[in-house]
């Protein structure tokens, strides 16, 4: 199987197996979002359960 890139780019597998990615809402309109908001979206999240076994297929070797 092949890995998708613009996956792997995105993507991080932990070293318990988890996906983490990143926030959405952070790329734009910034100004209108608190100092508070921008800095919980800077952090990373583990993936949502309901997206994992996508995510697993696009990264089938970790990222």
């Amino acid at each position: 199987m092949k890995t998708r890139k613009a996956a792997a780019k995105r993507l991080k597998v932990t070293g318990t197996g988890k996906i983490v990615t990143r926030h959405a809402h952070i790329g734009h309109l910034r100004r209108r979002k608190s100092k508070r908001s921008m800095r919980h979206l800077q952090r990373v999240e583990a993936a949502a359960p309901a997206d994992v076994k996508a995510m697993r297929r696009t990264v089938p070797y970790g990222a």
